[in-house]
């Protein structure tokens, strides 16, 4: 099938290079020239592990440019990913949705395309972009004959640092829409992910247990809402963990053990049940702020939703003030952030835990040392303000540090001879905001240990 992308962040580059890899004719469009040339030599413009193997192994079926005339006429199916953010009131900012819905109705010339939304999007976009796209069309003077259009969504489900793999061996796959021939062309577009019929990319083998995967056909407002739903959901499980953490650590119990008591039972499971400094990212305050102001517009109010918002900001000033309970006083004193991503296998800065706690300790007086084994250069780029504070090297961050806080549990600070940082170090404390390390192990070496539940 032939297939546009609008847009190359994280959700439209990871489905247009999967849906080459996959077979079909796809162009992506971006406005950005210079992202756009960077792709066309092969290279990623964000940090998702086995992207640029995966380019190169589409490379065949794959185009980028910048004009919307070169890739949306023929199309089968036009993506919709261009980015909304949160606009002050909490309510998705949709500008750029209207953009690239404009544009794409101006390139129209198929006798029937899908313009699916693959953005995150309020309730009821759906219908809001069918009417853009049928007025921008109508004012066409050269709008051609016989063009059919309508419009879907098929919201993502995918992990940054496991986008590849949850596009290609995913849990499910939801499409929406109330035009019964749109859901027809998705269900064929997706076909070989559905039946796991295709051939794995070298890199990424198909998980032993894959099996065919489930496939949500519904009306694009239950399909909308089934993305806000899901997402609120694992940010209040995570937030629910991090509240009987704080339990834990008055009753003196330990948090670790408690969650992986809870996660054996089968009708709670145990992913995202991991206690730490909260969750971050573009998706989950993105989505439970927009979840909120959905429902108010309608005049329901989501408390639930509200504290889990409220326990994860919590969690993020409950790390400056265990700092502050052992070091006594912030001012004047060294503390290094190991990891400044919001989650491991990413460089995404989006809402990380790490960019408050240092605004916090800087607040009150501390200096900080920031590292990252990937997220620098970007870091550099966006938070201009923090960027002196960056240290070369892991042992430039422990040199001389009141206390080191483990922020983002990457692979290779877990991997780390803790041993040989005790000695540069002025107070050898350590914060696991993770909760990824071994209390026993790191007392043992000569570390204070702390943690946000403990």
């Amino acid at each position: 099938m032939k297939v546009c992308v609008v847009g190359t962040g994280y959700v439209g580059l990871t489905t247009g290079v999967s849906l080459a890899f996959l077979g079909h004719d796809v162009t992506c469009v971006d406005l950005d020239q210079a992202k756009v040339d960077m792709l066309r030599g092969g290279k990623c413009p964000i940090y998702e592990p086995g992207m640029e193997d995966l380019l190169a192994e589409a490379a065949q079926n794959l185009t980028f440019t910048t004009s919307y005339d070169e890739a949306v006429p023929g199309a089968d199916v036009v993506f919709v990913a261009v980015q909304t953010p949160s606009a002050p009131d909490g309510s998705p900012d949709l500008r750029y949705l209207r953009g690239a819905a404009e544009s794409v109705a101006h390139a129209l010339d198929h006798d029937f395309t899908v313009v699916v939304n693959k953005s995150t999007v309020p309730i009821g976009s759906g219908n809001w972009v069918d009417a853009i796209l049928r007025d921008s069309f109508a004012t066409r003077e050269d709008r051609p004959e016989g063009v059919e259009f309508a419009v879907a969504s098929n919201p993502e489900f995918l992990r940054e640092g496991n986008a590849i793999a949850d596009t290609l061996y995913p849990d499910r796959i939801v499409i929406g829409s109330d035009n019964p021939r749109s859901l027809e062309v998705l269900n064929r577009l997706y076909r070989p992910i559905i039946n796991q019929t295709f051939t794995p990319p070298t890199f990424l083998p198909r998980p032993e247990d894959a099996n065919a995967v489930p496939l949500v056909s519904t009306d694009l407002a239950s399909a909308e809402l089934i993305k806000y739903a899901a997402n609120a959901f694992l940010a209040l499980k995570i937030s629910y963990a991090n509240e009987i953490g704080q339990l834990a650590a008055k009753v003196g119990a330990d948090i670790t053990e408690v969650a992986r008591g809870m996660g054996l039972d089968q009708r709670i499971g145990s992913r995202f049940l991991q206690p730490g400094v909260g969750w971050g990212g573009s998706c989950f305050g993105k989505d439970t702020k927009a979840l909120i102001a959905t429902a108010s517009e309608y005049n329901l109010e989501m408390p639930i939703v509200k504290a889990a918002r409220d326990v994860n900001s919590r969690q993020r000033a409950i790390a400056v003030e265990r700092l502050q309970d052992e070091l006594r006083i912030l001012k004047g004193r060294k503390i290094g952030l190991l990891g400044l991503a919001f989650k491991p296998n990413t460089d995404d800065l989006r809402d990380a835990p790490a960019l408050d706690i240092a605004n916090s300790l800087l607040a009150r007086g501390a200096r900080v040392k920031l590292h990252d084994p990937v997220a620098s250069e970007r870091f550099r780029a966006e938070q201009p303000e923090l960027a002196p504070y960056l240290s070369a090297t892991i042992d430039d961050l422990f040199a001389d540090c009141d206390a080191v806080v483990l922020v983002t549990e990457w692979a290779q600070y877990l991997e780390l001879d803790w041993s040989k940082f005790v000695g540069l170090m002025r107070n050898p404390v350590v914060l696991d905001g993770r909760h990824v390390l071994d209390p026993e192990r790191m007392r043992r070496i000569g570390y204070r240990y702390l943690a946000v539940a403990r």
